[in-house]
């Protein structure tokens, strides 16, 4: 993660810009013209919102950012512009239509809470003539960012037209292109990069009602597919969110307490766009995201989050620090060169860890007792699913991952696609590789790379296997 805070990617942020004007006071009596509070104002700020908000939220990370949008020749727009000069992003993409009316978002908070939003704004399409200038002004942004993010409020800058030939261009120039979407017709997103509803929202778009795991992974897949799309995000509020790509992976919550809901989605797909933009995993940057998330529910308004509070809140959150250990193959080869140049001795091992179990337990602390550090190899869900048969795993990958990550005994985890560890093995380049007992006899996948095998003798009736039997039998 630190490695991402010394990075300036370029990034076109295309959307609805809007103004978050807030009235801050405190409500301690009611009017005797009607029965309604009367609000003490003690203070006022504005904010962008929309795309603005996406911005905010970029800029907070360090990102070179180029805006693409339409405003009102109006006192808004004219405000709108201000506010995106203070952050020094590059408005060569911002064009003003005549007749149109930009956005504002006014709230009123009392005692921490929002009494009342009122809005001033124009919801209809952008005209012919400024979708052409929009359109010409985004294919010659593309060419020098390094991703395009888009931030759909249905406030019409986002027509047909404008999305379609943005996501070609995207495509044409090889740029993930991302899209927190809006709406229940999500066939103009169609050929995207990546796509980031809420719960909500991918119900209505999918005609699936989340209700359980089952319908949360139809949605999502049926979203990915239909819409030609590399992965699906969907954020589960409380639950975390569940990233689709092959598989589905379900990443919890590190949330701790929740003031403001208020441009999280905004903040999830920022970080998501800066990790992704830095040829970043897809994992690591919806991992990353979440924690943003966290940081982001925690503040009132539309707040964003730095680097510092991503990664503090990361190191304080009890399940981040478990989290921390399991690692993308890139951070594997940084972490293996590191304990190396301090003579530690590795040790390796890998298997599927379905159901965690007492013979599991007792096979890792034995495993560690060769060595200073302990690697543990997790086989993904497919490769699970083509080793024992379409019924497993019972768990998901970053479950099984995660729970292992738990244990004090193992030291980093890493979730590997093929149905060997070989070309995990020979990143690692253990001292110690151990397999199980039953192994004797047998060729050992990456003995020629490891300096020792070792063979650990498994617990007798201790397997997955025999507790899924088990479980039949009683059922």
């Amino acid at each position: 993660m630190r490695e991402y805070q010394k990075k300036s990617p370029k990034i076109l942020v295309i959307g609805d810009l809007m103004i978050d004007y807030y009235i801050w006071g405190d409500a301690k009596r009611v009017s005797p013209e009607a029965p309604v509070v009367v609000i003490d104002v003690q203070k006022e700020s504005k904010t962008l919102g929309g795309a603005g908000n996406v911005i905010n939220n970029l800029k907070a990370l360090g990102a070179n950012i180029k805006v693409a949008s339409v405003l009102g020749k109006d006192e808004i727009g004219k405000n709108l512009l201000e506010m995106l000069k203070e952050l020094k992003v590059d408005l060569k993409g911002v064009i003003f239509e005549e007749g149109r009316s930009s956005t504002q978002k006014s709230r009123v908070i009392a005692s921490h809470q929002q009494v009342i939003r009122f809005d001033s704004e124009t919801r209809r399409d952008i005209s012919k003539k400024s979708e052409e200038v929009l359109i010409d002004l985004i294919k010659e942004a593309i060419k020098e960012v390094d991703a395009i993010l888009i931030s759909d409020y249905a406030k019409g800058v986002l027509t047909k037209e404008v999305l379609k030939q943005t996501i070609k261009a995207a495509r044409d120039n090889s740029k993930p292109v991302l899209i927190d979407p809006k709406g229940k017709d999500y066939s103009k997103y169609k050929g995207a990069t990546l796509i980031t509803p809420n719960k909500k929202e991918a119900t209505e778009a999918s005609n699936i009602e989340i209700v359980d795991e089952k319908s949360l992974q139809e949605a999502g897949f049926k979203l990915k597919d239909e819409l030609q799309l590399d992965y699906v995000v969907i954020t589960l509020s409380e639950d975390g969110m569940a990233l689709f790509k092959e598989e589905m992976i379900k990443i919890p919550t590190v949330a701790k307490e929740v003031y403001d809901v208020t441009g999280a989605g905004d903040s999830v797909l920022s970080t998501i766009g800066f990790v992704l933009a830095c040829k970043g995993d897809i994992k690591e940057a919806c991992k990353i995201a979440n924690a943003a998330a966290a940081v982001v529910v925690g503040k009132l308004g539309s707040a964003t989050a730095t680097w510092e509070e991503i990664i503090n809140y990361s190191l304080n959150s009890g399940e981040s620090k478990i989290q921390e250990k399991i690692l993308e193959k890139e951070t594997l080869k940084k972490v293996v060169k590191n304990l190396k140049t301090k003579n530690k001795k590795i040790v390796f091992t890998n298997g599927c860890f379905d159901i965690l179990h007492l013979g599991h337990i007792k096979y890792l602390e034995k495993a560690k007792s060769f060595g200073d550090v302990l690697i543990v190899g997790v086989n993904s869900d497919s490769s699970v699913k083509s080793l024992k048969g379409k019924s497993r795993p019972i768990n998901p990958e970053f479950d099984r991952a995660y729970l292992l990550s738990a244990l004090e005994m193992i030291d980093y985890v890493v979730i590997f696609e093929e149905e060997t560890p070989y070309e995990l093995i020979k990143i690692v380049s253990p001292d110690v590789l151990v397999k199980g007992g039953d192994y004797k006899g047998k060729k050992v996948v990456g003995s020629n790379i490891a300096k020792e095998v070792k063979l650990v003798d498994f617990i007798d009736g201790k397997s997955t296997t025999s507790i899924i039997q088990k479980i039949k039998t009683q059922d």
